[in-house]
């Protein structure tokens, strides 16, 4: 797929780009809503209550849930943009539109039943919705960005929301576990919990290595912020000592890597 070259006009929406659009511009705001109403307790017990009622070993400090402010605007700015006449039918917007508003009514979907205790429904939610913002990031690895804007307003947005998603599914897992009472305990416990922050990382490696480097920041980024502030909370001082690390190596993994990127294209521009 590509889009329109620099220089040129772009291509002009069509009333299934507006549909399109709408719905996701809609979907943003209904996932607004629902946080705030989730994070108030008006559908039912607040998110975090409901999170700390079982606590696990990989249980975010309060703080990393910070980081859903920040995913709301962000994916309420792409929303706004690519609304515009002149953004509606680009190639980019086309391909990651009808997933990302799906993720927007999955992320509401998931705030109602985690308020109302449905642990396991919730955690099946939060895995598609996992799913679907992985293809989104997949459909839009296709098409490159036309310069910052896209990148800033698009492909940041969506990973970012990706990485923290994947975090909160593998904490959701633990919770889930927990609620039903199918959660280990002792030594068991503390070395499944670790090898899952270990899993978690490598997953995030791979990305590091595999994925493009305009997307990879942001996403790895987000995966760090999670799996930093599971080490902080975790009352088992084994998996802080690996999440610590884990978030370390994650972090240098993408300096790294984004480095490596820089030389050649300084090397060109020399």
């Amino acid at each position: 797929m590509h889009d329109h070259p620099r220089g040129l006009s772009r291509p002009v929406g069509t009333r299934s780009d507006l549909v399109r659009s709408g719905a996701v511009l809609l979907a943003m705001l209904l996932q607004i809503v629902a946080g705030a109403l989730g994070g108030s307790g008006a559908l039912g017990e607040p998110v975090g209550e409901v999170a700390r009622a079982y606590p696990t070993l990989l249980l975010p400090a309060g703080t990393a849930f910070l980081i859903w402010s920040l995913i709301y605007v962000a994916t309420f700015a792409l929303a706004v943009r690519q609304v515009l006449p002149a953004q509606r039918g680009r190639d980019l917007h086309r391909a990651s539109g009808w997933p990302l508003a799906v993720a927007g009514l999955l992320n509401a979907g998931w705030i109602a039943l985690f308020t109302q205790r449905q642990y396991l429904a919730a955690e099946v939610v939060i895995v598609a919705l996992l799913a679907v913002l992985a293809l989104t990031w997949t459909r839009l690895s296709r098409i490159p960005a036309q310069g910052w804007a896209d990148r800033l307003f698009v492909y940041t947005p969506v990973t970012i929301y990706t990485g923290w998603v994947l975090a909160a599914a593998v904490a959701g897992a633990a919770t889930t576990a927990a609620a039903e009472g199918l959660a280990p305990s002792g030594q068991v416990a503390t070395v499944l919990a670790a090898l899952a922050v270990a899993a978690t990382t490598a997953a995030t490696l791979w990305v590091i290595l595999r994925g493009q480097a305009r997307a990879v920041a942001g996403f790895t980024l987000a995966v760090a912020w999670a799996i930093a502030w599971i080490a902080v909370a975790t009352p088992a001082a084994a998996v802080s000592v690996v999440g610590g690390l884990a978030a370390a190596v994650l972090v240098g993994a993408l300096l790294v890597r984004l480095a490596r990127t820089a030389r050649p294209a300084a090397a060109a521009a020399g």
